[in-house]
């Protein structure tokens, strides 16, 4: 004979344990069995209580509230014994008292709690991170004068990153307004310098102006303040 999968579990004392599914007034826990004669006198209640129903098959106030409860509604919207699923959801009694309304038994208002964490926690999460992107985005478009001048400051410091630093590196600075501030600044330190250290014109060097054309923005990504600044570098240098 198989094992009954309903059947409860035995307690630590040899009494089986009340299940979950079964209420508690018709359990008794001296014995761990169901309580039949209070089974079968609510059930016969029950019968009565839709028996006497209205000719438009509605029951009255009275009827349904003791059939809810009957069904394992609490007493009162307090007595709902909420276990919070996530710190960010816990009990409301204003919704508490609609669940209740509605009819609820403790086990569906529980669960009315797990799927608001399990569902909307994710959107809700989701919505904030896109509104602190866009937080930080118009950040950067003021420090660098505007939207157009930051798109031409990302493809740089994009096309810079890419090549010289780690993609995890480069992924965590690029997340925020003073990541990528600091990575704009190892772009410029890293960039060679058209004057020496007197600041004049005759100080350009032809080497780091090599090492300039040698950068994919230049000869790769075409990038025009890039290729301006080359071009500047040699009017200083040769003149013309």
């Amino acid at each position: 004979m198989t094992e009954d999968s309903t059947a409860p579990e035995a307690a630590t004392d040899g009494v089986p344990e009340r299940p979950a599914d079964v209420p508690e007034k018709f359990w008794d826990a001296a014995t761990g069995t169901v309580r039949t004669e209070a089974l079968l006198k609510s059930y016969a209640e029950l019968e009565r209580k839709l028996g006497s129903a209205g000719q438009d098959g509605e029951l009255s106030e009275a009827a349904r509230a003791r059939l809810l409860d009957m069904l394992g509604r609490p007493a009162t919207p307090d007595e709902y014994r909420i276990e919070p699923p996530h710190e960010a959801v816990t009990p409301d009694l204003e919704v508490n008292a609609r669940l209740h309304a509605a009819g609820f038994t403790q086990a569906q208002a529980q669960l009315v709690y797990e799927l608001a964490a399990e569902r909307l926690l994710p959107v809700i999460a989701q919505m904030a991170a896109e509104l602190e992107g866009q937080r930080q985005v118009d950040r950067l478009q003021r420090h660098f004068g505007g939207p157009e001048n930051w798109q031409g400051v990302a493809r740089q410091i994009r096309t810079w990153a890419e090549s010289q630093l780690e993609p995890g590196v480069y992924k965590t600075l690029a997340g925020s307004h003073d990541g990528v501030l600091a990575l704009y600044q190892m772009m410029r330190a890293a960039e060679p310098k058209l004057l020496d250290g007197g600041g004049c014109a005759a100080g350009v060097s032809q080497d780091a102006l090599d090492e300039m054309m040698r950068d994919p923005r230049y000869w790769r990504q075409r990038d025009p303040e890039f290729i301006a600044r080359v071009t500047e570098g040699f009017r200083k240098l040769y003149g013309g």
